[in-house]
């Protein structure tokens, strides 16, 4: 039986070799094209439907790649037009003509001819030798389709004329951001890209395929759309076979008679996929292609699509893939591609983006308010990538016009039939943020629902619309927020508010959900820029903005620390990122994170909020393999209460394990340790089983720290043993029987103290008030999402400091802000240095971007013939309770009762009474920001 099998097998790949789709009639149009640009419509006036052009241009292409349009002449600035994306080179909006000769093949006599063009901007007319074609096209995420089977005669040459209007024709955005179309990430380009190229089809054929599987079945359904352009109706026999594409086995062959009926028509039927059904999921994409042919007395026609047998639903509050739980380890996807303004319609180029997603640990992409092209779903179908696809939609104004609406229904339907099949389309959502009508969403969910349900469907990504947005809409399949009715579900609304505790989730924010919940654009903390990408953009965009923030920086002497505050800023991003990510983890009934983003966002204001450049490449901040250790299939995950301890206390903790890989891990070994940068603690291993979904309280930490004997950071570290799932944390621990000692140090709050005290000769630590200082609030947090564009809020982006400093030897630290210092950012106000001369800073802030101050926390200097160091943070309240604070404040003093401390002299003293003035100004530091 085994051998009769191989045979038929053999046989039937003989059978299908004997046609492949990419054998099909087409004719490529691709390549020289003359263009004129249209702006003020006067092409129809004069006739350039049947006419060539002087300028040349290559499509698939745009009026970018070929420097049409208006010029940029924006010079770099810290101003609105600069900062809030990346630049055009070249501009334009409007009408642009394409011409070309074509010659049609004689052996395509009696043939449909259909004219495709694979993704445009947004409407498109088509004339055949000055004749329109009846229609015209304006779909933004599908292919744009023209039957010229009675304009083209076999044999003989044409002129082809198409006309591209990229200008808005529905009411899909605010303020242009949906990132179908904006020139916040990819551009408003004119031009054609992707596939340009004409098909003949006998006169029936199949004009659409869609694959439903049933893996409880083992069986798929197929629906055929027929078009028979004939005279007469007729017989067919459809001849059916699937082929698994990594193991090149097929799967028994179906024939089956039908009738066709004239016009259009719909066959449905069932196809057994045999005993060995390979499944698909992240774990192993088994992917297959169906390919199906049409024959009658006088016509043919063959199609092959690609599909998965999967099954991606929800049970209660848990994702589900083929029965398994399934966490999704996402980020956004905002067609932000800087080279060409416009997604890849290539596989290479999203191998880049899926390569390197995987690499970083995800599963999951959300193109956020668009639809990508088919490369990219055959890239992710080929890796095993879940993906949240949008309607191009982000309105607060649902419902309010019909033809929008009407519009939106179109696309869906047009997303349907080209992308339905591929199993990493797993999850549709009706688009960002929207407001409005949500009844009108729901509909339109529903519809979609009733049609197609391989997909899971929700309403909206998130909403701010009052009375939704906290809890899921009634007929969501899963529920995309940043809070619910009953609190918090990301940790940006709650990190700078709470002193960090590691034993935090959001199980009773969660409590009660019955669809599951992803929470929506995590993370959003921005890195300040990294000035070097700047020679990466060599294509048709300009980084003015990136240049307005170096400028600014050679301008104020500060260039040569750029590299240092992209570094700083960071590395703080990166672990709040890590607390964002295992504090979803760590609560069962949440079934993933979309983070936004892994990589830069460089459209609305310039939010530099990635690990990831925009080209999805590395910063440097923290290795992808350091980021696995807490975004994988299997992530170990520690409770522990607080970051800084004495060493008196016990470091106590209880160890989780989130394993959503494709096994159970019995009896699995777990090793863990405490060391600081010399000798191990603390260490110990154990046995568990650890079943597919979270794990709770696997082991129980309870080790003293009395062996720290001075102040010390020390690492946590969990290894599964045998696997490559590993993790770690931070904490500082500090003596506790430690007195502070002022030895020669004068400690004042009062400048004019101060000043006495430096002309007498005396070593002084100036520690003001700091709730009523002049200056910036003090944060742990950076600024969020980007300065430019929410400029109301107070702008530091982390500590930055040379950890080897003298008056930071009693102090462990890493040249960036890290948790222990939570309490002395929050307790403190940060000073704007910019005009002192001389002294210099110990402890600074990294400004935001939009105005690249010199700021500190801690100064020093010398003035007369004294000795001045000024903090302003808090080193004075409640110091028994505030071990940082107090560790902080013994660093200081030793240092200035050392012979190291000779600081340079500030040659303008008086302007500490401008800067220590009790002026301060909660959160207005951005006063002068471009966004008045």
């Amino acid at each position: 039986m085994q051998i009769k099998h191989i045979i038929i097998s053999v046989l039937l790949l003989l059978f299908l070799s004997s046609w492949d789709v990419e054998d099909k009639p087409v004719l490529n149009i691709s390549g020289d094209w003359t263009v004129q640009l249209d702006s003020t419509d006067i092409g129809l006036k004069n006739g350039w439907q049947n006419k060539g052009f002087a300028q040349l241009m290559k499509l698939p292409g745009t009026t970018d790649d070929a420097g049409l349009g208006a010029a940029n002449k924006l010079k770099p600035g810290l101003e609105k037009l600069q900062m809030s994306h990346l630049t055009r080179k070249n501009s334009y909006l409007g009408a642009a003509w394409y011409s070309r000769e074509i010659t049609i093949p004689k052996k395509w006599k009696g043939k449909d001819l259909i004219l495709k063009l694979e993704r445009v901007i947004w409407k498109t007319n088509v004339w055949i030798d000055g004749n329109e074609v009846e229609t015209e096209q304006n779909s933004l995420i599908a292919p744009h389709y023209f039957n010229l089977s009675k304009y083209l005669t076999a044999g003989k040459t044409h002129r082809i004329t198409i006309r591209v209007d990229n200008r808005k024709l529905f009411d899909i955005s605010v303020d242009n951001m949906a990132h179908a179309y904006t020139n916040e990430t990819q551009i408003i380009w004119n031009g054609i890209i992707g596939k340009i190229e004409i098909e003949a089809f006998d006169v029936v054929r199949i004009t659409n395929l869609q694959v439903n599987p049933d893996i409880k079945e083992g069986k798929v359904k197929l629906t055929f759309k027929l078009n028979n352009n004939s005279k007469s109706t007729d017989k067919g026999i459809l001849t059916i076979t699937a082929i698994n594409k990594k193991r090149k086995t097929a799967v028994e062959s179906l024939k089956k008679e039908i009738r066709l009926k004239a016009g259009q028509s719909v066959v449905e039927l069932d196809y057994n996929m045999g005993k060995d059904v390979k499944l698909w999921s992240e774990f192993l994409p088994e992917l297959y292609e169906l390919k199906a042919e049409l024959k009658t007395m006088k016509n043919e026609s063959q199609i092959a699509v690609d599909f998965g047998m999967r099954s991606f639903l929800k049970k209660g509050p848990v994702l589900t893939i083929n029965g398994q739980p399934v966490f999704l380890r996402g980020t956004l996807e905002c067609n932000i591609f800087p080279l060409t303004g416009h997604a890849p319609m290539d596989k290479e180029g999203w191998k880049k983006v899926f390569g390197t997603a995987k690499n970083w640990g995800l599963n999951h992409l959300r193109f956020h308010s668009w639809c990508p092209p088919q490369a990219a779903f055959e890239v992710a179908d080929e890796m095993g990538f879940y993906l949240q696809v949008e309607l191009p939609v982000w309105s607060l104004k649902i419902g309010e016009d019909q033809k929008t609406t009407d519009f939106l229904y179109a696309e869906a339907q047009r997303m349907m039939d080209e992308y339905g099949n591929h199993p990493s389309f797993c999850m549709w959502s009706m688009g960002n943020e929207l407001q409005g009508d949500m009844t009108v969403l729901t509909k339109l969910m529903n519809s979609l629902k009733a049609k197609d349900g391989r997909h899971l469907y929700t309403t909206t990504s998130f909403t701010f619309e009052k009375e939704h947005g906290v809890w899921p809409e009634p007929e969501d399949d899963f529920f995309i927020t940043q809070w619910t009715k009953k609190g918090w579900v990301r940790g940006q609304g709650v990190f700078n508010s709470e002193s960090p505790a590691f034993n935090k989730d959001y199980a009773a924010s969660v409590e009660g959900m019955t669809v599951p919940l992803i929470t929506h654009e995590i993370g959003q903390y921005a890195v300040y820029p990294k000035i070097d990408e700047i020679s990466k953009y060599t294509g048709v965009l300009e980084p003015v903005n990136f240049k307005s923030v170096k400028e600014d920086l050679e301008r104020k002497g500060l260039i040569a620390k750029a590299a240092d505050y992209t570094k700083a800023s960071g590395r703080l991003a990166v672990i709040l990122y890590k607390e964002e990510i295992e504090r979803a983890l760590k609560t069962a009934g949440i079934s993933g994170f979309q983070l936004l983003d892994l990589h830069d966002f460089p459209g609305q204001g310039t939010a530099f909020v990635g690990l990831l450049d925009a080209f999805w490449d590395s910063k440097g901040l923290i290795s992808a393999e350091e980021f696995r250790q807490f975004s994988a299939p299997v992530v170990p995950l520690l409770r522990f209460s607080k970051a800084a301890y004495t060493n008196n206390e016990l470091f106590t903790a209880s160890l989780d394990v989130s394993n959503y890989s494709e096994t159970n891990l019995k009896d699995q070994e777990i090793e863990w340790s405490i060391s600081d940068n010399t000798a191990v603690i603390a260490s110990g291993s154990t046995k568990a089983a650890i079943a597919i979904g979270y794990n709770h309280k696997i082991l129980d930490l309870n080790e003293s720290l009395q062996k720290v004997s001075k102040a010390s950071k020390l690492i946590i570290k969990v290894n599964l043993k045998g696997t490559n799932y590993k993790n770690q944390w931070n904490i500082w621990v500090y003596p506790q029987k430690q007195a502070i000692d002022y030895g020669k140090v004068v400690y004042t709050r009062n400048l004019d103290e101060a000043y006495k005290q430096l002309k007498a000769g005396k070593t002084v630590l100036l520690n003001p008030d700091w709730k009523k200082l002049k200056g910036i609030e003090g944060k742990f947090v950076p600024v969020f999402w980007s300065p430019v564009h929410f400029p109301k809020q107070a702008g530091t982006m982390g500590v930055l400091c040379n950890p080897a400093h003298n008056a930071l030897a009693d102090f462990p630290t890493d040249m960036n802000t890290d948790w222990q210092w939570w309490d002395l950012t929050v307790n403190s106000t940060t000073l704007i240095t910019d005009n002192i001369i001389g002294g210099k800073p110990i402890v600074e802030m990294v400004d935001n971007f939009a105005n690249n101050r010199k700021l500190a926390s801690l100064y020093e200097g010398s003035i007369n013939s004294g000795k001045l160091i000024i903090a302003s943070f808090d080193l004075t309240g409640d110091l028994d309770k505030r071990p940082v604070a107090k560790q902080m404040l013994i660093s200081i003093l030793n240092y200035m009762n050392s012979t190291s401390f000779n600081p340079e002299v500030i040659k303008n003293p008086e302007v500490l009474k401008t800067i220590l003035a009790d002026q301060k100004e909660k959160g207005k530091e951005a006063a002068t920001s471009i966004y008045k």
